[in-house]
């Protein structure tokens, strides 16, 4: 049995559920790992101060910004990559993956210089006070020169994931996790370099990590990387961004409710955006066990959907999202009974710890009901109903968030501004589950196969 043969028969008889966590493990290793080490990003920055810990906020949304690019062309691209094999055709998965990787390293490269010609103004326009600003510059300086390898590490991640070998993608950014650590503490602590150094570790462990993501992608996946596979049609860009746009769309509104939330919180001070800072690695690491397994979910979705059968596909949504409600619920009991010990942690100041401790709480509350309207999203964007997939990614950063956002600042000042994430997630999983009824009661299901 030849690679292309096993792999069909693995994502459509393997028993359903057994698959998603297979590779969702993997994945919600990868995430947790990164988010881990932003946490110790955050925790030594904390160390510093709250204008240092206030500009890793800050550029916190610069990094969505380059994250919305990658998921664009990595789940767009991934997509297309696991249609391609689930009709065994190797040929068409590499030029879906070629034309991905390199767009993304000319992406990469045109942001890096971007970001570094325009880093001021925008890191001003991104919400920093003028006590912030200069450790925005020294921490953004080594965030935009990572910028092309960031890109093209999450598309090499995300193709490997649709390939169903998460395991292999976890490789490279779990070593990227644990070399920032290690920065952290080397630069900070030893060479004493601020934020500078901050930034320096994060730079060498992503460059790290990229050139792991490449050796896994040469030595096992089906889909190859070359140049001479790249696309000339103008069709295939399109759809790769189409079915990709959901992802661009999430991180994208991301960035931008980000910015908005940390202009809202200027006048409060920078204590404000240092407990926003804290509060979002926070959260971002409770999300990503739900991301973690929805990303499992993703290419089972996507290759059985195209492979007709339409019942694993239900019993995979059902499942993850079950999963994920379980295990998110489990983790923001944490953020709900300990808010200000968590806090504490990373920043010391009674002030940050004061305004963190109400913000995580309403924030663990809203992380409860996420995994709704993660799956829903990871559903259609899978199943490439692309216009669907968008409109649900648009919701919780944008169409909830940045209403309610500034009507809730308008009305109770900071606790409005912190309630704005928890009660924007309550709205969106509210709309999104007639979405997920949908299409469970209206699929029709295909032949039951023992499991």
């Amino acid at each position: 049995m030849d690679k292309t043969e096993a792999h069909y028969k693995k994502m459509t008889q393997t028993p359903v559920m057994k698959l998603v966590i297979m590779l969702g493990i993997p994945t919600t290793i990868s995430m947790l790992i990164t988010n881990v080490y932003n946490l110790v990003d955050t925790y030594f920055v904390g160390s510093l101060g709250e204008s240092q810990q206030g500009a890793v906020g800050v550029l916190f949304t610069l990094q969505c910004i380059i994250q919305a690019f990658s998921f664009m062309l990595g789940h767009g691209s991934g997509a297309f990559v696991s249609k391609a094999l689930a009709e065994k055709d190797v040929r068409q998965a590499t030029k879906y993956a070629s034309t991905a990787f390199f767009s993304g390293a000319a992406i990469g490269l045109v942001l890096c210089v971007l970001g570094l010609s325009f880093l001021k103004p925008f890191a001003i326009f991104l919400g920093s006070t003028d006590t912030i600003l200069p450790y925005a510059i020294d921490y953004g300086t080594w965030v935009c020169l990572s910028c092309p390898f960031v890109v093209c590490s999450f598309i090499l991640n995300n193709i490997l994931r649709y390939e169903g070998k998460a395991s292999m993608a976890m490789i490279g950014l779990v070593s990227g996790g644990i070399i920032n650590i290690f920065g952290d503490w080397l630069f900070i602590r030893v060479f004493e370099m601020g934020v500078y150094g901050a930034g320096l570790a994060t730079a060498i462990s992503q460059f790290i990590s990229f050139g792991i993501l490449v050796t896994v992608h040469l030595k096992s996946a089906q889909s190859k990387l070359s140049l001479r596979a790249v696309s000339g049609k103008v069709r295939d860009y399109f759809d790769i961004c189409k079915v990709g746009l959901p992802s661009m769309l999430r991180q994208g509104l991301t960035s931008v409710s980000s910015g908005i939330l940390n202009n809202l919180a200027r006048p409060f001070g920078d204590a404000a955006i240092a407990a926003l800072s804290v509060i979002n690695r926070y959260s971002s690491l409770v999300l990503c066990v739900g991301l973690g397994i929805g990303q499992g979910f993703q290419p089972v979705a996507s290759f059985n959907h195209q492979a007709k059968e339409y019942t694993r596909v239900k019993k995979a949504l059902l499942g993850t999202m079950t999963i994920g409600i379980a295990l998110m619920g489990t983790m923001a009991i944490f953020g709900f009974i300990f808010p200000g010990q968590i806090v504490s942690v990373f920043q010391k100041s009674p002030e940050v710890i004061r305004i963190g401790k109400f913000g995580l709480r309403a924030a663990s509350v809203g992380s409860m009901v996420m995994p709704v309207s993660v799956c829903a999203n990871m559903l259609y964007q899978s199943i490439r109903q692309a216009g669907t997939a968008s409109f649900l990614s648009m919701l919780r950063s944008g169409l909830a968030m940045i209403p309610t956002m500034i009507i809730l600042s308008r009305l109770w000042g900071l606790n409005g501004i912190l309630l704005s994430q928890p009660v924007a997630d309550v709205i969106s999983s509210l709309i999104c589950l007639p979405f997920i009824l949908h299409f469970v009661l209206k699929t029709p299901n295909t032949a039951l196969k023992p499991e």
